[in-house]
């Protein structure tokens, strides 16, 4: 509507070697249909597929090296 204040965007941090950190609270759709949502302040996506809690991150990053 007219008049109404824009919704404040939602911050994404993009970090190197590590997870998206996603200001919550999130709702995240993955490549089978499956919906996962959190009602966090701030959630961590893992990017590298090593979590074993994937789409969330456990910081399995860090014990590998990325080829």
């Amino acid at each position: 509507m007219p008049n109404e204040p824009a919704e404040k965007p939602r911050r994404i941090t993009v970090r190197t070697d590590g997870p998206v950190l996603v200001e919550g609270p999130v709702e995240i759709v993955l490549e089978d249909g499956t919906v996962v949502s959190s009602d966090r302040f701030c959630v961590a996506l893992c990017t590298c597929r090593r979590s074993l809690r994937f789409p969330w991150c456990d910081t399995s990053h860090r014990r590998r090296a990325r080829d």
